[in-house]
């Protein structure tokens, strides 16, 4: 689904409503990178051009190619940037008009210049240094080679030191969009939500509000330590609105995790086991965001949009993350899943067509100029 129509139908929809996001606040949470966006040099002709490795099977090549003898393989930096799932979300949300909170890795004691352009459409809060990643950018994809041991300081005893428990709490009792990201990489992410489900859940009032998970490449964590996840990701549907968002890999992971049967890669089959995942986990929606489409299940109802067609992306990472603020940023002003996707895709389209965080205003106008070639 994404005809002309439908794209324009919520183009105007969302210039007539989107004024209304600045009422809304966001609450997001807990890692922090400094990512250099690298390309991987296939063959250099002098001190300034190059011609890159273009897949990562070609990077695969030239890796396994080295095997018992050495190689070394040249890394050429695009860009500095900020980093992490979190703060990637939480700068997207604030670009598209939202009160946004940040706490997360960003530099203890003193936040790393990075995310000074940040702290500045948003209020941060830092609590541990940031992790470093080098993200090696591909045609047909990227690789991420991830320096977190720093991330072991997002504890609660960090929380409730550096930024303070009760404030800690505050935020998340009231926020209308709480998002925690990046669990894969947080090993005492777990602990944390076990005490906001023992202490701050019982205490919530009010009406329900959107919580939105995204666990980020889990392939590394046990089992055990993925199900229990997802056990409590299933408590907190209790109070709040759960969205979990989760790219085709990781979907596979999830429902491998859940018992359900991997029937392959079509949309079809993705729907399906999107639809399974959703009714074993209980909670109100599952999203499932692979590279040309994305599709989410709500009571069991699947919603499927496709995305823009972008032959020559300025920036593939951070594009999942960019997906997951325009799909909430649509939850939150009431749209269906459909309407919320395309907000979704159009988010991460712009995003990896001009390497910026797009406006409400700069939502609308992709809608109507689709790209498609």
């Amino acid at each position: 689904m994404n005809t002309p129509e439908f794209r324009a139908d919520c183009a105007r929809l969302l210039t007539s409503v989107g004024s209304r996001a600045v009422e809304f606040k966001a609450f997001v949470g807990l890692d922090g990178f400094v990512d250099e966006i690298v390309h991987a040099v296939d063959k250099r002709e002098n001190s300034e051009e190059y011609t890159r490795l273009p897949t990562i099977q070609a990077f695969a090549e030239r890796i396994a190619g080295a095997a018992g003898k050495s190689t070394n393989i040249e890394m050429v930096t695009q860009r500095t940037k900020l980093g992490g799932n979190g703060p990637i979300m939480a700068n997207a949300l604030a670009t598209l008009g939202l009160k946004t909170t940040y706490v997360g890795a960003l530099g203890y004691p003193n936040l790393h210049p990075v995310f000074e352009p940040f702290a500045k459409c948003a209020t941060v809060h830092s609590i541990a240094e940031p992790g470093r990643t080098d993200a090696a950018e591909f045609l047909d994809g990227k690789v991420m080679l991830v320096k977190s041991v720093s991330l072991n300081d997002v504890t609660w005893k960090n929380i409730e030191d550096r930024f303070g428990r009760e404030r800690f709490a505050h935020q998340f009792a009231s926020a209308d969009l709480v998002a925690f990201v990046n669990w894969t990489m947080i090993p005492y992410m777990t602990e944390i939500w076990e005490g906001l489900l023992k202490e701050a859940c019982p205490k919530i009032t009010g009406s329900r509000r959107k919580l939105f998970f995204d666990l980020a490449d889990p392939e590394k964590r046990s089992d055990d330590d993925i199900a229990r996840a997802l056990q409590l990701i299933s408590e907190f549907e209790k109070h709040f609105d759960v969205i979990l968002g989760v790219n085709e890999k990781e979907s596979f992971e999830i429902a491998d995790a859940l018992g359900i049967e991997d029937n392959g890669h079509s949309p079809e089959t993705l729907c399906s086991m999107a639809q399974a995942i959703q009714s074993k986990l209980r909670i109100n929606t599952v999203l499932v965001h692979p590279v040309t489409y994305a599709l989410a299940v709500s009571d069991g109802k699947v919603d499927l949009v496709h995305g823009p067609v972008i032959t020559k992306p300025t920036i593939t990472t951070g594009a999942g993350d960019h997906f997951n603020s325009g799909f909430c940023l649509g939850k939150l002003l009431g749209f269906d899943n459909a309407d919320s996707l395309l907000c979704g895709v159009a988010t991460s389209g712009y995003y990896v067509k001009t390497g910026h965080s797009p406006t409400i205003k700069d939502l609308a106008g992709l809608m109507r100029n689709w790209p498609s070639s």
